[in-house]
């Protein structure tokens, strides 16, 4: 009889009958397992959001520089908004009267442009020329303390013949490609802010209309709020800010005209501009040229053009500035400061400009909305402290004093009773 191979044959049951065959375990994959129908979608969807997003990325990134640009012009065309609406409503076209504003805008800023050029230019003009005798200076102080015998000659045959002036030539003869498409580029900038800044005053009704039909009337009501909101308070900043620039500006002209510096109106409108458009920093900014070329006419002009711009700093913080800005931009300088450095930090010199006027309007828009309470009259909130247990010292030793004085008066005059 042959041998059963017990492990090749199936075990039988007691009962004579076949165990049946035991289910794949929960999550395995059988045989005849098929793919969920769901899977496939997934995971198109999830190759086609990715794909989008790069999309987006990209061409967001590729566009940074219009919609910047964009930004720009909206803020422009919000700040001359008053200006266009008052002609407007004067019987004007407002057409006409977004080119009459931009156009006086240009002249102005192509005048100071010009001038500024010219005073650069003539004082360049002048360095170069009192070069030898500053060299000659510089060489004499030089021979003096440390007993050399240096000759301007040498030094400039030196200068002449370094591999330092050698290499700054070919640098700059190779930039200059450079320089010219950066002036292209820029000018190409300031074009496409203008044409979309004369479209956004021209067509604002046009726009807000547009912008409206997209939205419920409720939420027309807000965005037409917002709106005025933003316009009321970019209009006021730029508006004050030329004030207080045009009243610095004719302050330091008087100063530099009485030392009589050159350049003195030149230098004047500087320094209105910069130092209402930077805030906090942007007087001690722009008196730094303002003394560098008095600093050329005598050294203790700079001294007095500093000493100025000191006190005028203060003046303008405490005495000018919430005068004209309280019904405008009633902004902390802190928050303003703050909000110039965010600014900066997301769009450089572009979000410096537009930092304080963008906070404004945020903070107006906010504080329509915002539920505010009135405050409890409890002396910590006016700055002092409560009375009582917890009184100053002064007020205490006062009262001591007062106490000790009585005491003394009623023993005087029981002792003059007495007697």
């Amino acid at each position: 009889m042959a041998p059963t191979d017990e492990t090749d044959s199936p075990q039988a049951s007691p009962s004579g009958t076949t165990p049946p065959t035991r289910p794949p375990a929960a999550g395995g994959a059988g045989p005849n397992a098929r793919m969920p129908r769901w899977l496939p979608r997934a995971m198109v969807l999830a190759l086609t959001l990715i794909a989008v997003f790069q999309l987006g990325s990209w061409a967001f990134h590729q566009l940074t520089g219009l919609l910047i640009n964009i930004l720009i012009a909206f803020f422009l065309a919000l700040a001359i908004e008053p200006a266009v609406s008052w002609m407007s409503a004067r019987g004007v076209r407002r057409g006409l009267a977004s080119f009459v504003v931009f156009f006086a805008v240009l002249i102005v800023a192509a005048g100071f442009v010009t001038l500024l050029g010219s005073m650069l230019a003539g004082q360049i003009i002048k360095i170069v020329e009192d070069f030898p005798a500053y060299l000659d200076s510089v060489i004499h102080w030089i021979n003096t303390h440390f007993n050399t015998e240096l000759r301007r000659v040498d030094v400039q045959e030196g200068l002449l013949k370094s591999d330092w002036l050698r290499n700054y030539v070919q640098n700059s003869a190779t930039g200059v490609l450079d320089v010219s498409a950066q002036v292209l580029g820029g000018l190409f900038q300031l074009l496409t802010i203008a044409l979309f800044s004369f479209y956004f005053a021209a067509d604002g009704p046009r726009l807000r209309r547009t912008i409206c039909s997209l939205l419920p009337p409720a939420r027309q009501a807000e965005v037409l709020r917002a709106w005025e909101i933003a316009v009321n308070k970019t209009g006021g900043y730029i508006y004050s800010r030329g004030l207080m620039a045009l009243i610095s500006g004719v302050a330091h002209y008087v100063l530099l005209e009485a030392l009589s510096v050159p350049y003195a109106p030149v230098l004047a409108v500087w320094v209105g501009l910069v130092s209402q458009f930077i805030p906090t920093i942007g007087t001690y900014l722009a008196g730094a040229l303002p003394m560098l070329i008095a600093f050329t006419v005598d050294p203790w002009y700079a001294l007095w053009v500093l000493i100025f711009v000191v006190i005028y700093q203060q003046f303008e913080n405490y005495v000018l500035q919430p005068k004209l800005t309280s019904k405008t931009v009633d902004i902390h300088p802190a928050v303003a400061f703050g909000s110039v450095i965010v600014g900066t930090a997301l769009l450089g010199a572009v979000g410096a400009l537009i930092a304080i006027p963008a906070v404004a309007t945020l903070q107006a828009f906010l504080g329509a909305y915002v539920k505010r309470y009135d405050v409890t009259d409890d002396p910590r909130v006016h700055g002092h402290r409560r009375g009582g247990p917890g009184e100053g010292l002064f007020t205490r030793a006062r009262a001591l004093w007062g106490r000790r004085r009585g005491t003394q008066d009623s023993a005087d005059g029981s002792s003059q009773g007495g007697t």
